[in-house]
């Protein structure tokens, strides 16, 4: 979702510039079956521009008319979605999934600098994880919605909860959050409120190691992803702005000059494609003294057994582990033959990667598509625990 966050934020800096009043919409909670799951987020302007989506496009129009009501009351609102009962007169929408869904309208006070505009922007600032907080009402829906109201990162906190223990049960579950890698529902009972502990993560920074022609189209489709994107290469003359104007940083040099340019970290992943064995091999062998979780190597599995051979003979140990984190050739098995095939099959088999999927047939799976593991509403007994 950081492409979406990062084109909300945007649209609210433009908004801001002509001065128009906005109101986030924010899914908050699902019960059942939904297009969109708890995190999914909508930017409404006062002249009707929206910016993100909440839903396979059947609850904007219906959305846009209470993001409105929430700007000019400038009162927070919570309004759920019910595609279970076919004879929904009071939405009078239909969801196309079974499932109810619930979301929060927040007006934007452009003058607050903690903002929720301004918290999802300062959770992007830096490649690492953080926590934003919301904290809603289901039992009643007509008073106060506190919203979008926690900020939890490694180093910092901020909160506008006035009770200090709501506060403290907060932190101890974004806390937990940050730790377990993992957003989750929680039930505030003696609050008579829920909370959205949800933890935010950093965009793929994708290294395409190799600005050849077949490169391009791996570079479109990333972008579209909202990925950040390297572009290293030997040559200067295919690394440059002319050819690739639209990705975040272009490095030319050699194998080890590249990655003196590189933060990695655990969302950075690597695809070899230079066509140049002995460039691929010196990366190659860099990349083994790092704990990196993607490697993808272009070409047949024998160019790959080639390279993992010449480095054992220079008495590199490649691990069992190291082998896991190895991919040749890359991609997923799509029948891929033409260069935006093959980029589509190589970003699938990324994002499988750091979704713990296989990559299989979703009509095959006998559990649901969604982990909701993550995201079932917990109960706390009265005494906050």
């Amino acid at each position: 979702m950081t492409k979406e966050i990062n084109e909300i934020i945007a649209a609210y800096k433009n908004a801001i510039q002509k001065g128009i009043k906005t109101a986030l919409a924010t899914v908050v909670y699902v019960e059942g079956s939904s297009y969109r799951r708890p995190g999914a987020r909508m930017l409404v302007e006062e002249d009707g521009r929206m910016t993100g989506a909440i839903s396979g496009g059947c609850l904007e129009g219906d959305a846009l008319r209470k993001a409105l009501l929430a700007i000019h009351q400038n009162q927070n609102k919570l309004v759920t979605y019910n595609s279970m009962d076919e004879e929904d007169v009071e939405f009078g929408v239909q969801l196309g999934c079974n499932g109810i869904v619930h979301i929060l309208f927040e007006p934007i006070n452009v003058e607050d600098e903690n903002n929720p505009i301004v918290l999802l922007e300062r959770s992007q600032l830096y490649r690492k994880e953080t926590v934003l907080v919301t904290l809603f009402s289901l039992s009643n829906f007509h008073g106060h919605q506190p919203g979008t109201c926690f900020f939890l990162d490694k180093e910092t906190t901020y909160s506008t909860i006035d009770d200090d223990a709501l506060k403290t049960i907060v932190q101890d579950d974004a806390v937990s959050a940050l730790a377990t890698g993992s957003s989750v529902i929680k039930e505030y009972e003696s609050f008579e409120l829920t909370a959205f502990v949800e933890l935010l993560q950093p965009s793929v920074s994708l290294i395409i190691v190799g600005a050849g022609n077949d490169a391009f189209p791996l570079v479109n489709m990333a972008g579209l992803l909202g990925w950040q994107i390297t572009v290293a290469d030997g040559r200067p003359t295919h690394t440059n702005i002319q050819r690739y104007p639209h990705v975040h940083h272009l490095i030319a040099g050699k194998p080890a000059e590249v990655l003196q340019q590189i933060v990695i970290d655990e969302w950075t992943v690597f695809v070899l494609m230079t066509h140049n064995y002995k460039y691929d091999l010196a990366m190659m062998k860099l990349l083994l003294k790092i704990n990196c979780r993607y490697i993808g190597t272009l070409g047949p599995k024998k160019r790959l057994e080639r390279m993992l051979d010449e480095l054992t003979e220079e008495g590199i140990t490649v691990t069992d582990e190291q082998r896991a984190m190895i991919h040749g050739p890359i991609g997923l098995d799509i029948g891929a033959e033409a260069a935006e095939e093959i980029a589509l099959s190589v970003l699938a088999e990324i994002k499988a990667v750091f979704a713990g999927r296989s990559g299989s047939f979703l009509k095959d799976r006998t559990d649901s598509i969604h982990i909701r593991k993550e995201l079932e509403l917990q109960k706390l007994s009265s005494d906050g625990r």
